[in-house]
C-alpha cells in the first residue's frame, strides 16, 4: 500500500491533526462551508492514498481530499 501525503508531501499516519489549505464546500450538508485553516483532529487512513476519513464540528464521517491538507 502507498503512503497517503498531505500537499506538501509530508507522511500522514491515523490520528494525525491536519490543517485544511483552502475553503471547502461540502456536498450534502445543507451548505456548510469549512475555512481555510480550520484544525482536523485524529484523521483515518483509507484504502485510498489521495483520501483520508475526519470527523468536523459539523459533519461526521467526512472524506477529505489529500491536496487540501497539510499536517498540523
Amino acid at each position: 500500500m502507498s503512503e497517503t501525503r498531505d500537499s506538501n508531501g509530508a507522511i500522514l499516519n491515523d490520528g494525525d491533526s491536519v490543517t485544511l489549505i483552502k475553503d471547502l464546500k461540502v456536498k450534502g450538508s445543507g451548505g456548510v462551508t469549512l475555512k481555510r485553516g480550520t484544525l482536523v483532529k485524529k484523521i483515518r487512513l483509507t484504502g485510498d492514498p489521495d483520501e483520508i476519513e475526519a470527523n468536523v464540528d459539523k459533519v461526521k464521517g467526512l472524506v477529505l481530499r489529500t491536496e487540501f491538507i497539510k499536517k498540523a
